[in-house]
């Protein structure tokens, strides 16, 4: 049975605001962290495996907080206990907490005589310890098992999640410890470049984030084989998190944080603030900028593994495929659908990630940095964290195959030409008004904002643009393609413009680069 006293009477430490309603987005919940409290007590998932419980909100500014949950093959969260998630952050009363809860162990017929496992941990943001408070809370009501995994990145959380779940299995996955996780990466990673020359040392911005702390332990693994500069480290200026650097800041500025110089030919990367988003970029020799986003990532790590494909004689057998989302550059697909199969999803991880698992090899980057690779080629499998995007690990996959092909990032970046693009960004009330069809390529609510949209995209040269909900935060996203970077601008501000008006908005607040 429940214990319905004691869920009552911590809960009741934990009031749900009255004025919001929270929504279990793409990458969990995520808002204010101050207004978080009531959602971390009540997350805990029922279930005899253990799960992971992530507190974390990535790359947004350092005042929101949230929580991802993990599933227990070191997953996103399945889609089906999304609305159970929903439903139990939402119940306005302890009362009605409780009773969300038994209704929830009814329709899933959860054994309650299996106690509930989680570990969980936080990033470095300020409302964390308090947050990983309420959470304990909860955990301790329904007399759950925990472990506490402390300040640590989103993909070593994930990786801990696989490996306790697969321990003493033919499908172990490692040790489940953090120096598990950086053993089975950093071996992995030097047996991959054995006889090949040492890589130029990595300058990686870690966005002010959790990240730092993993990339400097990840030196000791390294030794001498390859060299990382870590900048951007800085876990104790409030306010520092995310601002005016890390992965986000560098795909939608598209330039560099101002806090770095690259000399000519130097390569580097970003992440965000939990480490699960990667973004290359280098100096050409006139020291111009250049970004290497998720689509270059892709095209790189894809041609390596059909190349080893073939190598091995196994292009029959094993059957290897990109999966990319609606973010993905134009060019991108067309180089890549010319190769192997490509195919379009939803926006999110969990999609990407679901749709990889149809092939032999699924190789996936999202435009704004996530992604991995699903592989049992033995060279590359355990230098890729297999359970989520991993900045780090993913940064040293793709040194490990410029090695291999001798590309300096000049050569990456000329596989294939970018269109010029914009991602704007549109405040509106609801963003639950907005929905797509086509893997979000298309709007078929409101009703008409497609064709209106459709009739602009027809002006430009090249012109491709989409409208889709946020799913972390009250938005609508608005991209656009074009043959030049005028066109790709005014594209994707004349758009945004129509969402606004189509939203309500206040005059006054409309786009205004191009009204």
């Amino acid at each position: 049975m429940l214990p319905v006293k004691e869920i009552q009477e911590r809960s009741d430490r934990h009031p749900k605001p009255s004025d919001i309603k929270f929504q279990y987005g793409t990458a969990g919940f995520r808002t204010l962290g101050k207004t978080l409290d009531s959602v971390l007590f009540r997350v805990g998932k029922l279930d005899g495996k253990t799960i992971g419980v992530m507190v974390t909100a990535s790359h947004n500014p350092e005042p929101d907080n949230g929580v991802k949950l993990v599933d227990p093959r070191g997953e996103m969260l399945e889609s089906s206990w999304e609305a159970h998630a929903t439903a139990l952050a939402n119940a306005p009363s302890s009362v009605a907490f409780v009773a969300v809860v038994d209704e929830l162990v009814r329709a899933t017929k959860i054994d309650l005589s299996i106690p509930a496992r989680v570990v969980y941990a936080r990033d470095t943001r300020p409302t964390g310890p308090q947050l990983v408070a309420a959470l304990k809370d909860g955990l301790e009501a329904i007399k759950a098992e925990y472990r506490d995994a402390g300040v640590t990145t989103t993909p070593v959380l994930h990786y801990l999640v696989r490996t306790i779940n697969t321990k003493g299995t033919k499908d172990s996955y490692g040790e489940d410890t953090e120096e598990g996780y950086l053993t089975k990466i950093s071996d992995a990673f030097k047996k991959l470049l054995a006889g090949k020359p040492p890589p130029p040392p990595l300058l990686i911005d870690c966005a002010n984030g959790v990240g730092a702390l993993m990339a400097e332990r990840f030196k000791a693994y390294l030794g001498d084989i390859f060299a990382i500069n870590v900048v951007n480290a800085d876990l104790h200026t409030p306010g520092v998190l995310n601002n005016s650097c890390g992965a986000d800041f560098v795909k939608v500025n598209q330039k560099l944080p101002p806090s770095i110089t690259l000399q000519p030919g130097q390569r580097a990367c970003s992440l965000d603030g939990d480490a699960d988003r990667l973004m290359y970029y280098y100096a050409d020799e006139h020291g111009q900028f250049h970004m290497l986003d998720g689509d270059k990532i892709t095209t790189l790590v894809a041609s390596y593994i059909v190349e080893l494909v073939k190598a091995s004689g196994l292009d029959e057998q094993i059957k290897v495929g990109v999966i990319q989302t609606a973010y993905a550059n134009g060019s991108s697909t067309k180089y890549l659908s010319g190769r192997l199969p490509v195919k379009c999803v939803p926006t999110g991880v969990k999609h990407l990630h679901h749709a990889a698992e149809q092939y032999d090899i699924g190789v996936y980057f999202e435009a704004n940095g996530h992604g991995t690779a699903l592989t049992n080629l033995r060279n590359i499998i355990d230098v890729i964290n297999q359970t989520v995007g991993d900045a780090l690990s993913d940064a040293f996959l793709v040194e490990a195959v410029l090695a291999h092909k001798s590309f300096s990032g000049v050569e990456w970046d000329s596989m294939y030409c970018d269109l010029p693009n914009r991602l704007v960004k549109v405040v509106v009330s609801d963003r639950n008004a907005f929905k797509t069809e086509d893997a979000e390529r298309r709007l078929v609510s409101p009703l008409g904002l497609q064709v209106k949209v459709d009739e602009l995209m027809r002006k430009y040269g090249g012109g491709r643009s989409f409208v889709r909900p946020s799913g972390t935060e009250d938005v609508v996203r608005v991209y656009a393609e074009a043959a030049t970077r005028a066109e790709a601008d005014e594209l994707a501000f004349r758009v945004a413009g129509l969402v606004y008006d189509e939203a309500g908005g206040d005059p006054s607040q409309r786009p205004k680069e191009f009204i």
